[in-house]
């Protein structure tokens, strides 16, 4: 069968398009900027990479008619726009004008479990999609999650902070809401269990995992797998606005997508009964079980997607490759040379900067940095890396985006997603000489960007000549 998968470079997305491609199918992927998508790592004839933007109706044209179904797999919920909602509906509105152009027989939405009169912005506008989605001439088979866990999930990733930060935490009231979290196993076993199924067309189902907990059970439970012991009190004191402040500071996530958690955490999240899980013959996994099959993958270095490596701000809004030729005119640059003596182990430290690597030399700085950027409404060091020792276009790497990583080529250069007043990038290339370049640019923004590198000049000396020491050191 022919699919097309959208929200291509998303967390569920990049999950399910293997089992897709396993099952067979050939499958179209929608993405709006094809350098931010890894095919390479598939390496199969059915895989179709399209660029497709739903917010720009001339770009619809590329999806092809003799599709069998299309999975809507769009949200816009970490947006620094306020506006997502809006957002959300032009994508559905045009997303369902396009497809009833094709010989689509179904469409399958994962949305979120709505079950209370007086929902979040986040739950209401997923609410708003599936209703345009439905009103479509095309079967709609809507899936309803809650809380989902898996390695690189949000909420995992947010749960983790917490827990391994925090030995005694002071939180919201919120914490006692209920709750039915879903591993990402299950997940994908229902988005692709419902392919095609007649019996699923025009239905919804909440799907969510064999138990039903609050927050605070599931943070303790989280601590009690990790073999830590955690306190936790909570109080009533604490405004949504505190509350998402506090879950920006302490964890990875951006203040935009923690206000829209707490808005959401607020509201309990409790599947209503249905016997798909019987139909499709689908086993549950336990929390705890699926708290232990992330870090089993998170070990082997095995994570296929996580959160962060959406675009979290708007900086490459028009995609990866206007950025990816670093200016000259009007820039500042610091760049800096050196013999390598080992090619292959400078290349292997390369790959493997940032994150729980580190960046070398003065860390302590780059964390100082990191935070500073969290203060100013940045997204701080926190993201670090999907993966210790390997690294591809479109991915982030603490407050980088990594724009080109060629190892056959020598280069990795990088693009600040930090709060800057303008652009900068990060270059390191080994040439056939052996010479290591490693460049930073930045293109300021005003009198405002000029004084902003003249005060960090003492420290890039500091900072960029003993990182450069360190990668070619033996």
């Amino acid at each position: 069968m022919k699919i097309l998968l959208t929200g291509a470079t998303g967390y569920i997305a990049q999950r399910l398009l293997p089992v897709l491609l396993n099952e067979g199918h050939i499958v179209f992927c929608a993405v709006r900027d094809k350098a931010r998508f890894n095919s390479a790592k598939f390496n199969t004839e059915f895989l179709h990479v399209i660029e497709i933007d739903f917010l720009k109706k001339e770009t619809l044209s590329n999806i092809p008619k003799d599709i069998d179904a299309a999975y809507y797999l769009i949200h816009s919920m970490s947006s620094l726009t306020a506006d997502f909602e809006k957002l959300e509906e032009l994508s559905a509105q045009n997303f369902k004008s396009a497809i009833e152009k094709t010989n689509a027989k179904q469409i399958i939405y994962l949305s979120g479990i709505v079950n209370e009169e007086k929902l979040s912005k986040h739950l209401s506008s997923r609410k708003n999609v599936e209703e345009i989605l439905r009103s479509s001439s095309i079967k709609l088979t809507t899936l309803r999650a809650g809380i989902i866990i898996g390695s690189g999930s949000a909420s995992f990733e947010i749960i983790r902070d917490l827990v391994e930060k925090l030995p005694i935490m002071i939180a919201p009231k919120w914490l006692l809401t209920k709750t039915q979290p879903i591993s990402i196993r299950n997940v994908i076993e229902y988005l692709n269990g419902v392919l095609l199924k007649d019996f699923t067309f025009d239905n919804s189902y909440d799907i969510g995992g064999p138990e039903i907990l609050n927050y605070k059970q599931m943070l303790l439970d989280f601590a009690d797998v990790r073999c830590l012991k955690r306190k936790i009190y909570t109080v009533p004191v604490l405004s949504p606005k505190l509350s998402s402040y506090w879950l920006y500071f302490i964890t990875a996530t951006s203040y935009k997508l923690a206000q829209n958690l707490v808005n959401s955490m607020k509201i309990e999240v409790v599947c209503r009964p249905n016997n798909l899980k019987e139909l499709l013959h689908i086993n549950l996994i336990s929390y705890k079980e699926s708290i232990r099959l992330a870090f089993d993958k998170i070990d082997h270095q095995l994570v296929q997607s996580s959160w962060i490596d959406a675009l979290s701000t708007d900086v490459l809004k028009n995609g990866v490759l206007n950025s990816i030729e670093v200016p000259t005119h009007g820039c500042f640059k610091d760049e800096r040379k050196i013999i390598v003596k080992n090619s292959d182990l400078c290349l292997k430290k390369i790959w493997a900067i940032g994150g729980e690597t580190g960046w070398y030399y003065a860390n302590f700085l780059w964390k100082i940095r990191g935070f500073i950027d969290k203060l100013e409404g940045g997204v701080g060091l926190r993201r670090g890396r999907k993966n210790m020792y390997d690294i591809v276009a479109g991915e982030s790497l603490d407050f980088w985006r990594v724009l080109y990583a060629n190892k056959d080529e020598k280069r990795l250069l990088l693009y600040a997603e930090m709060k800057l007043p303008g652009e900068a990038w990060l270059e390191f290339k080994i040439d056939d000489k052996n010479i290591l370049t490693q460049t930073a640019t930045f293109r300021p923004l005003g009198l405002k960007g000029r004084l902003y590198w003249y005060s960090v000049m003492p420290f890039h000396a500091l900072i960029f000549r003993g990182m450069l020491n360190k990668l070619v050191e033996i």
